[in-house]
């Protein structure tokens, strides 16, 4: 696929296509009633073996159901020359020709008003999106003289951090972490509601941390608290040894999770 993004979707955007689409997000995706749930249970299942699970997909041009994983939603595309389907559990758009899940910036639009629209017909309200700025706010930044400019050597969100020993590979994950945008929205907005007795809490130190890496400081950041937590809640990784980082990466997880209580991270 092309820097650009994907160049066939032009050939859906005729007619009534974003009727068309919503009408794919409500009733096969998102299901916001409790009829479009239960009509979705029985009619999304693939045409070709009957089943409701690997990776169920719908053809955007055509009523279609199709497994992704047993490749039968790929053997109509080929078959009908329909070369986009979406993903009914995610919501994702998959192009054949391009063999990768695409990004469209109309769609997307589409795809987030129906799933806000599913989850206020769930009761279940607004759920954590990622900030977007009004246009009154967009104006305030602009007529803001002090405000932080983003430039091309601009250093927000790039710091180093001291090794505590050999604790290299705890740095790696920080730094992947804390440049994750899911991540990065969740921590900066104040989401974390503690629930916490002490200050053992990972998930309010994963928190500091995001602010003190988007803080603007040049100067190397130095975790120990971090690390002073993971050995706490991690024992197998106490010490100043050299650990593996994907066991680092899933203890961390593991504690993250068990400090959210009910945090939208916890579902992330």
């Amino acid at each position: 696929m092309s820097p650009a993004g994907c160049s066939h979707v032009n050939g859906y955007k005729v007619d009534n296509w974003k009727q068309n689409l919503r009408v794919i997000y409500q009733c096969f995706v998102w299901s916001g009633t409790a009829e479009t749930r239960r009509r979705k249970a029985k009619s999304c299942i693939c045409h070709m073996c009957g089943a409701h699970l690997n990776r169920l997909h719908s053809c955007l041009y055509c009523v279609f159901f199709g497994c992704f994983t047993k490749k039968h939603i790929h053997e109509h595309a080929k078959n009908k020359r329909h070369n986009l389907a979406i993903d009914l559990l995610y919501g994702g758009i998959y192009c054949f020709v391009c063999q990768d899940y695409i990004y469209d910036k109309d769609m997307e639009q589409i795809a987030k008003e129906e799933q806000r629209k599913a989850w206020k017909l769930q009761g279940i309200g607004e759920k954590y999106t990622t900030w977007e700025p009004t246009k009154r706010e967009l104006e305030l930044l602009r007529h803001n003289p002090k405000r932080r400019k983003i430039t091309t050597n601009c250093t927000i969100g790039l710091r180093g951090l001291i090794n505590l020993g050999n604790t290299c590979f705890m740095n790696c994950i920080v730094q992947a972490l804390t440049h994750t945008p899911l991540l990065r929205d969740f921590f900066l907005s104040d989401r974390h509601k503690c629930e916490m007795q002490s200050n053992s809490c990972l998930v309010c130190e994963m928190s500091q941390l995001f602010q003190e890496f988007y803080s603007g400081h040049r100067s190397p950041h130095i975790p120990f608290r971090l690390l002073h937590l993971v050995w706490t809640h991690a024992r197998h990784l106490a010490g100043y040894e050299q650990q593996d980082a994907h066991e680092f990466l899933i203890a961390a997880l593991d504690v993250l999770h068990r400090h959210c209580k009910g945090d939208m991270i916890s579902k992330l």
